[in-house]
């Protein structure tokens, strides 16, 4: 059989057995970690991705779940270095933290774009509770935020 044979006959298997993961499914990065083109440590690595980093799934297949990240890109990443533990990453320049899920309430902080905040939980439509490393939290809009 042909190399290119060999390799529609392995995608076509991988794609049997691949699941594909709810529409906006999010987890977490739990360690810095390398992120594949294909689901094994053998396959070459794309980038590195840091840890607390949120990632969306795509495809879930035995140990390696394929994750696009708040850039868009695609990679495979070990299932073992994800957790359900959800952060959020600043995408707008300046995302502002309020007190309640209000535009008009107190500004609790304001996080610069790419900054990681916990999801504590979601908040009212368009609004999501988090907290931010040093112990602050509030009610940030969901447009400023990638990960939800």
């Amino acid at each position: 059989m042909g190399r290119t044979r060999r390799w529609r006959a392995t995608a076509c298997g991988l794609a049997a057995i691949a699941s594909p993961v709810a529409a906006l499914d999010y987890r977490t990065v739990v360690e810095p970690a390398l992120m594949y083109d294909a689901p094994s440590q053998q396959a070459k690595p794309l980038f590195a991705i840091a840890r607390g980093t949120p990632v969306e799934l795509v495809v879930a297949l035995d140990a390696w779940i394929k994750v696009r990240d708040a850039k868009g890109e695609l990679a495979w990443i070990e299932k073992r270095l994800l957790s359900e533990k959800r952060s959020l990453m600043v995408r707008s320049d300046r995302a502002q933290v309020r007190a309640s899920p209000e535009d008009g309430a107190a500004l609790v902080f304001e996080a610069d774009k790419d900054v990681l905040v916990d999801l504590v939980e979601p908040g009212p439509a368009g609004w999501a509770k988090v907290r931010h490393r040093d112990g602050q939290q509030g009610f940030v809009k969901a447009n400023q935020v990638w990960g939800l």
